[in-house]
C-alpha cells in the first residue's frame, strides 16, 4: 500500500508513504524505506525532498552498513565533524 501511495499525484499521499515507513525502521526493517525514498528522489516538491532524506537518515542511525552513496545523501546537511565520523564509521549510535 505504501508503494502505491508513493506513486500518487497528491503530495500528502506521497509524504505519508515515506513517513509511515518510520514504524518499519523502528522494527529494524529498512527495505521499503529505501525503495520508496529512491522512488521519490526526483519528486518536484521540497517537502518530499525533506521527508525522503529524513527517513534514510533514520535508517543510517540504526544501520551503519548502508550503501556509501545513500549514506552521503543522508548525512549531507550534518556538521562537517559529524559527517566525517559517519564516513569513517566512528559515529556513536544513539
Amino acid at each position: 500500500m505504501l508503494h502505491e501511495l508513493a506513486r500518487s499525484p497528491h503530495l500528502w499521499s506521497r509524504r505519508v508513504a515515506i513517513i509511515a515507513t518510520f514504524w518499519f525502521i523502528k522494527q529494524g526493517f529498512y527495505e521499503d524505506t529505501l525503495a520508496i525514498a529512491e522512488q521519490l528522489l526526483d519528486d518536484r516538491e521540497d517537502l518530499m525532498h525533506k521527508a525522503a532524506g529524513w527517513m534514510p537518515r533514520e535508517v543510517g542511525n540504526r544501520d551503519r552498513d548502508m550503501p556509501r552513496t545513500m549514506l552521503r545523501y543522508a548525512i549531507e546537511k550534518l556538521p562537517e565533524r559529524t559527517r566525517r565520523a559517519y564516513l569513517e564509521g566512528t559515529a556513536q549510535k544513539k
